[in-house]
């Protein structure tokens, strides 16, 4: 592990591990985008194929973000055990991670029909848009025990400070899920493809390519960290009252997981009920929004592993001076986004669909673009760093603010809205997108508010 980072090297430091995340972040929107313009493009109704996977997704999100402790955890505790130098402890973190993930998995696969059934009975959708997202939940949901282990792998790159093995990883996931999704779908060589299915079959491919990649990483790269753990450390790990504490200790991030999955699947849903257009349209402005995300939490992972290390080692000056650094940066893509949003924008909208109806509706929701890169920049910011800290506590009820805030608005204003005039459909999607952006001030707000408390060596 290395030695004790000078202050002059911190900004150094914080572009070293947050520059490989962005550049693999970047190929994230790039598979929503695919995936949407390839539904967008598929013949036979663009609007209800896209809508197929917006509420696909998210029932699959309303699965996986129940697990994201697991990489947040990972991350926070790895970063801690490296800044004490203690390779044992690290490796054990790892395992631990990866067998409850390994645990977890197996319900998801045995549920999955029931489970599914229940989730579209809070939606709202067409009878298109549920059969084609039940058929592309069906699909992907196979990809369970390689995405929740890729959770874990993730996790505890982050907290060993190498950004370049979880770049790695996601542009093999990303790229491999472009291309896989791509080809099924249209297919290749003369064969005419699978049509819609093959959109998630591709993702399917790629997860489970990301899973082989992660091992081999970690059979080449780390096999002195894991040569520290013996067959007495793996019985213990893996037992039940060993796994016990785990999940008791990461309780309020598995909280905050559920509140994010309300806040999504609530806007999803709400979306459903305005008309397959503008679901889609919701699922544009969704990825569009995503877009900054993925420069920020390039920073927000520096943040992460950096407030873990220096609390590891114990090293108050080297903690705040990273907070301070890490905004700055973060500020900066922000303020940066603000432009891009104003000059490309409408461009941005041609990408994801030919669909003439689509696309002029999208338009009208454009200068909700505007308010993404200030209020979301802090919220991401802060959340890396609070998972650094291991701050679960403060993260979970900045996360029941959101929640709050986010059906609170929606409901107040719908009950203002009523009183007032009959709203049309676009009129509702304009509040939706209000509560959304209400839900990012609350964590905001929050946390700024007890970071001098909370955050501390």
């Amino acid at each position: 592990m290395k030695e004790f980072l000078p202050v002059r090297s911190l900004n150094r430091e914080i572009l070293r591990l947050s520059l490989p995340s962005i550049l693999a972040n970047l190929t994230v929107p790039l598979v929503g985008m695919v995936d949407t313009a390839l539904a967008g493009h598929l013949k036979g109704g663009a609007a209800a194929f896209i809508g197929g996977i917006s509420v696909g997704s998210m029932l699959l999100n309303l699965l996986y973000w129940n697990f994201f402790f697991l990489r947040t955890g990972t991350g926070g505790l790895t970063a801690q055990a490296y800044g004490r130098r203690d390779a044992h402890e690290c490796a054990r973190i790892f395992v631990r991670g990866l067998g409850l993930a390994a645990i977890l998995s197996l319900p998801l696969l045995i549920l999955q029909r029931p489970f599914a059934r229940l989730g579209m009975l809070l939606v709202n959708a067409s009878p298109q848009v549920s059969e084609l997202a039940l058929k592309y939940f069906f699909i992907r949901i196979w990809a369970a025990p390689a995405t929740i282990a890729l959770m874990v792998f993730r996790g505890w790159f982050v907290g060993m400070q190498d950004s370049m093995s979880s770049m790695w990883t996601d542009l093999v996931v990303n790229t491999v899920n472009i291309a896989a999704s791509v080809m099924l779908t249209f297919g290749c060589f003369g064969w005419q493809g699978m049509g819609f299915s093959g959109i998630a079959t591709g993702t399917v491919v790629a997860q489970y390519s990301g899973l082989l990649f992660v091992v081999l990483v970690c059979l080449f790269k780390y096999a002195g960290v894991f040569h520290t753990v013996r067959g007495a450390d793996l019985k213990e790990l893996l037992h039940f009252s060993s796994l016990g504490p785990f999940i008791s200790m990461n309780a309020n991030l598995l909280g905050r997981s559920l509140c994010f999955t309300a806040i999504y699947m609530g806007f999803t849903i709400i979306a459903a009920g305005f008309g397959d257009v503008l679901l889609a349209c919701s699922s544009i402005m969704m990825h569009m929004l995503m877009i900054f995300s993925y420069f920020t939490d390039g920073f927000a992972y520096a943040g992460e592993a950096l407030t873990g290390r220096f609390i590891g080692e114990r090293d108050e000056q080297l903690l705040r001076r990273t907070v301070r650094y890490v905004f700055a940066w973060s500020m900066g893509i922000g303020v940066l986004f603000i432009g891009i949003y104003a000059l490309a924008g409408g461009p941005l909208v041609g990408l994801f669909s030919d669909d003439a109806g689509v696309v002029e509706r999208c338009r009208r929701f454009l200068p909700w673009l505007m308010v993404m890169p200030p209020l979301g920049c802090a919220a991401f910011t802060w959340d890396g760093i609070y998972l650094g800290a291991t701050e679960s506590r403060s993260l979970f009820a900045s996360m029941a603010l959101a929640l709050a805030g986010f059906f609170g608005c929606w409901f107040i204003g719908k009950v203002l809205f009523a009183s007032a005039l009959q709203p049309d459909a676009d009129a509702c999607l304009h509040l939706l997108l209000a509560a959304y952006f209400a839900h990012l001030a609350a964590r905001t707000i929050y946390l700024s508010a007890v970071y001098r408390a909370r955050i501390r060596v």
